[in-house]
């Protein structure tokens, strides 16, 4: 048997030969493997790089839609920002945003997707069934229609809320504006974290399910021994995407305006009154930059605690 053709010449020309580089399992090699990801990354930069970088050039402006600063912007450097930090409106809609956040993502939408997904997996297949449709119906909807809705809802006069509860007369969007607009989040995003605890759930071995029933455990310590430990980074990777997308979410300006006199007032909702309503298109991109650099922090925070979890 011959030998390879770099052993000879390595034995002729005394040098150790090079390995040949290594390629990619389908064998395209670099060249052509960047080819494949060009579009993908052409759209991020449209659609993701460009309008962050015009955020943050426009942020560094005193630039309006109207008056003097609409014609000829000048440059304040980070005056927008250190004065959005200083404003005590920023703050209480940073706040108000957390609470928004923390109730009816973190905890209202895990635990309602959670249940959902663990009560499903012991219900009857019909009963199953009926109780997806009606919790993704409210996820598939779109905004204005489920808006729309909440609205009959909770009206003061005709809504089935109070004729339900024989409150008539009471105007729940004007007195409990962030209880609204928590409870319609928890609502209408928890069809999400059902769908992925479902998926997460089918992975837990149904034998350690059926040791810690057969040593005498009670449903909360089946959770706690044999379920979470497997669905630990399920559970982290659901909190991190509805964490960001409800830091986000512009829909309570459907439900509740942001009033009444900015109660309900989350960043998002206060971007668009200051960039749009108010015309301060570079006081708005400097917060609208500082929510993109809270979202990062979240995101870096969550995949921190993702990669400490064992293997």
């Amino acid at each position: 048997m011959s030998a390879p053709a770099e052993l000879v010449t390595a034995a002729q020309t005394g040098k150790p030969s090079r390995p040949r580089p290594e390629t990619d399992v389908a064998g395209l090699g670099r060249g052509r493997a960047s080819l494949f990801v060009a579009p993908a990354l052409v759209l991020i930069g449209i659609f993701l790089v460009f309008p962050a970088l015009w955020t943050l050039y426009l942020g560094l402006l005193k630039y309006s839609l109207s008056g003097t600063s609409a014609q000829a912007p000048s440059f304040v450097g980070f005056g927008n920002y250190t004065s959005a930090l200083s404003d005590p409106t920023f703050r209480e809609s940073l706040l108000k945003t957390l609470i928004y956040v923390i109730f009816s993502a973190a905890i209202g939408q895990n635990l309602l997707g959670f249940t959902i997904a663990w009560y499903s997996r012991s219900a009857p297949s019909w009963v199953r069934g009926v109780l997806s449709v009606l919790v993704l119906v409210a996820w598939i909807l779109p905004s204005s229609v489920v808006a729309f809705l909440w609205q009959a809802l909770l009206d003061r006069q005709d809504g089935i809320l109070n004729l339900l509860l024989h409150t008539t007369g009471t105007a729940w969007t004007l007195d409990h504006p962030m209880i609204v607009i928590v409870v319609f989040n928890i609502w209408r995003g928890a069809a999400f974290s059902m769908l992925l605890y479902s998926s997460a759930l089918n992975v837990v071995p149904t034998s350690h399910l059926e040791v810690t029933r057969l040593a005498g455990a009670t449903k909360f310590q089946q959770l706690r021994d044999a379920v979470l430990p497997h669905i630990k980074g399920h559970v982290l990777t659901n909190s991190l995407l509805i964490t960001l997308w409800t830091f986000n979410d512009f829909t309570p300006y459907l439900i509740t305006g942001g009033g009444p006199n900015g109660n309900s007032e989350t960043l998002p909702v206060y971007i668009y009154k200051t960039a749009l309503e108010s015309g301060q298109l570079g006081y708005g991109s400097a917060i609208s930059l500082l929510l993109l650099l809270a979202n990062l922090i979240i995101a870096v925070i969550y995949i921190r605690a993702l990669r400490r979890l064992p293997a």
